[in-house]
C-alpha cells in the first residue's frame, strides 16, 4: 500500500526541441572568449522554416551594437523553397534581443575595451525558440593559437596513453 504522505511526481516526457542549427567552431580558435550571452533573434517566417532544415551559417558573421540595438551581420540563412511569395533576404542584418543591462555591457566591452562580439552557436532551445549564443571575445595572436593547439594535442596524447596503459 503506498504511503499517503509521500508525493509522487509524474515524469516529464522527453520530447525536447533542443537542436543546434549552426556552430562557429573557428571562433574558439581565433578568439579568447571572455563570456557568452544567450540572445533571442528576430526572424521572419520563412527564415525560421529555413533554420529548421539546418543549413544556416554563422561562421563569417559578427555582432555589432549600433544605435542602441544589437545586430547580427553577415549571417547566411538559405532561401526556403516552399515559401513562394514572402521570401527572405539571405544575408540581411538581423536584430538580436538582449536586455538593456546586457546591451550596455556589450557596448562597453566593444567601445572601451576593444573586444569583439562573435556568434558561437545558433540553436533552437527546449521551447522551440530560435536563440543565438554570442561571445565577448578578444582576438588571439599567432603564438596564442599555437599554444592552444599544443595544449589540445597534449590532452589528446594524454588520453591515448591513459587508455592504452591505464
Amino acid at each position: 500500500m503506498p504511503d499517503p504522505y509521500m508525493t509522487v511526481m509524474a515524469k516529464k516526457p522527453d520530447n525536447s526541441n533542443y537542436k543546434i542549427v549552426s556552430e562557429n567552431r573557428r571562433a574558439r580558435y581565433d578568439y579568447a572568449i571572455e563570456e557568452d550571452i544567450e540572445c533571442g533573434i528576430m526572424l521572419e517566417g520563412s527564415e525560421v522554416k529555413s533554420l529548421r532544415t539546418g543549413k544556416a551559417q554563422i561562421a563569417e558573421s559578427y555582432a555589432a551594437v549600433e544605435d542602441g540595438e544589437l545586430w547580427l551581420v553577415n549571417s547566411y540563412f538559405p532561401p526556403y523553397a516552399q515559401a513562394k511569395t514572402f521570401q527572405h533576404e539571405e544575408r540581411r542584418r538581423r536584430k538580436l534581443l538582449v536586455s538593456k543591462r546586457e546591451l550596455a555591457k556589450l557596448w562597453n566591452a566593444t567601445q572601451r575595451e576593444g573586444m569583439t562580439i562573435v556568434p558561437l552557436v545558433l540553436y533552437f532551445n527546449h521551447k522551440g525558440r530560435a536563440k543565438i549564443k554570442v561571445g565577448v571575445a578578444k582576438g588571439k595572436k599567432n603564438h596564442d593559437k599555437r599554444a592552444t593547439e599544443a595544449k589540445r594535442d597534449w590532452q589528446r596524447q594524454k588520453s591515448r596513453l591513459m587508455k592504452d596503459h591505464g
